[in-house]
């Protein structure tokens, strides 16, 4: 397969580095030259310097062959307008934005829907935009679903599944400490499956007899409703989050307020936090911006919000944000994010959320006590890497830094695994098929030795990296 990529920042130079390992065509452009002269350094792929919303130098890369267009560059305008220019003359080929003004996406989203008839009629996209990619959004929804875990661990939810993957880490002398995996179902009647162990550094794929020890992390596939049992095992508890403090009224911030305040009156939400208030009561914003924070008092008029530094003296303790059960660092300074949490946590706030640039930075915010961290780039190269596997893969999700990847597939009819056996497929190391929704059910469910994949079923496995490209043509779904 051959993609361009605009855009050889963080993300291109991310989203190229998984694409070369899968042994695809890769021409990365930049008009930067000290970015270009890294990015060639670093990458074995042709590297271009020059303007790449420009269709001569789209040419001289070879779009006239390429399979898929990706614009990531830091200009929303660009990206946009080279997928029409190229959508214009090869509207054939697959095309890809990161767009982050919301304004966009949502108007974008709603025009759609609006003409959705016809533009399928002319099998057209808005703006000759196949997909748009929004990570301010995804970062928001991930806040979002940590909170709904009480701030304790971080998760991966699924569309039609009640099961979670969930992050929770082995305390000493708890349950699970020292014991091997396979004894762990003698401990809980509740139904699990273990997809990784992090340990010392290093993620693996486990099997039964390996032995798990405090300070390894485990990845959980359970029903949400278990998580207090499991929780147990590991020698913690779910915590009650009635109180948060949303340091960041930007973007991000603003969408995780709405998600929170807004739809706080759902059963979902009042059911969770035990509510008897509104949540509005027990939420307060904070930005040291005062155009965010006029924007922010506008939008949520119940809820408190102060233009102040959250790390200025006393201001924490003065407002009685030390009191609050969970804090929130939301802004686009990513770095801050972390020293902010880390501040308020020392005051007493006993757990936080906070945006990272990357998985790297992330590992490090865990280091310092941040409980959940949401590296934001690193969503945004799942995201696309998952429309460009074709239409058989429906969702991508790397973990802990890409060591392991999660695939989403609905088997195709030439895969050599249709009409098989769980049992007669296994590859010990490599991957785990940890959910099934057969065609015809409405749910997924944990799978079994004697599990048969047909056509045209559901499936989310948990393929070592490294193995990647081999597992994934064995299902059916290479690049």
């Amino acid at each position: 397969m051959k993609i361009v990529i605009i855009g050889a920042g963080f993300t291109g130079t991310q989203l190229a580095k998984r694409l070369i390992n899968g042994k695809n065509d890769v021409v990365l452009i930049d008009n930067d030259e000290t970015t270009v002269r890294h990015a060639s350094n670093r990458l074995d792929c042709n590297v271009i310097q020059a303007d790449g919303n420009n269709l001569e130098t789209l040419e001289e890369a070879g779009i006239e062959t390429a399979d898929a267009l990706v614009c990531v560059t830091s200009n929303d305008e660009v990206n946009m307008i080279t997928c029409s220019l190229v959508d214009s003359v090869y509207p054939k080929i697959l095309k890809i934005a990161r767009v982050r003004n919301y304004a966009y996406y949502a108007n974008t989203s709603a025009a759609t829907q609006k003409h959705a008839s016809k533009l399928s009629s002319e099998n057209r996209h808005l703006y000759g935009i196949d997909y748009m990619i929004h990570p301010d959004v995804e970062a928001a929804e991930a806040i979002v679903a940590a909170v709904e875990h009480g701030a304790i661990t971080d998760s991966l939810q699924f569309e039609n599944s009640s099961y979670e993957l969930i992050r929770v880490t082995i305390e000493k002398e708890s349950r699970l400490d020292g014991i091997a995996l396979q004894n762990m179902r003698k401990l809980t009647e509740k139904h699990f499956l273990v997809g990784y162990v992090e340990s010392e550094g290093e993620t693996s794929l486990p099997s039964g007899p390996t032995i798990l020890k405090a300070g390894d992390c485990l990845g959980v596939l359970m029903n949400r409703a278990d998580l207090p049992e499991i929780l147990a095992l590991c020698g913690s508890k779910v915590k009650d989050v009635k109180k948060i403090a949303l340091v960041g009224a930007s973007r991000i911030g603003m969408i995780v307020a709405e998600r929170l305040i807004h739809k706080e009156s759902r059963s979902r939400f009042k059911k969770f936090f035990g509510l008897k208030s509104k949540l509005s009561q027990d939420f307060v914003i904070v930005d040291s911006n005062e155009a965010n924070t006029k924007a922010a008092s506008e939008k949520f008029p119940g809820t408190r919000v102060f233009c102040a530094d959250v790390t200025e003296e006393g201001f924490v303790e003065e407002e009685g944000i030390d009191k609050f059960d969970l804090v929130i660092c939301a802004t686009p300074n990513y770095e801050l994010n972390m020293v902010m949490a880390a501040y308020i946590e020392s005051l007493g706030v006993e757990n936080s959320i906070v945006l990272v640039a990357n998985s790297a930075f992330g590992e490090v915010a865990r280091k310092i006590g941040i409980e959940v961290p949401v590296p934001i780039r690193d969503s945004v190269v799942d995201s696309i890497m998952s429309h460009l596997r074709g239409d058989s893969v429906t969702g991508i999700h790397s973990v802990n830094g890409g060591s392991l990847e999660i695939a989403e597939i609905i088997v195709p009819d030439s895969s050599e695994v249709n009409g098989k056996a769980l049992k007669d497929i296994a590859e010990n190391g490599k991957f785990l098929v940890m959910q099934v929704q057969k065609t015809g059910e409405e749910h997924f469910s944990i799978p079994g030795g004697n599990t048969v994949l047909d056509a045209g079923d559901k499936i989310i496995l948990i393929i070592n990296a490294t193995e990647n490209d081999h597992v994934m043509k064995k299902f059916g779904a290479e690049l």
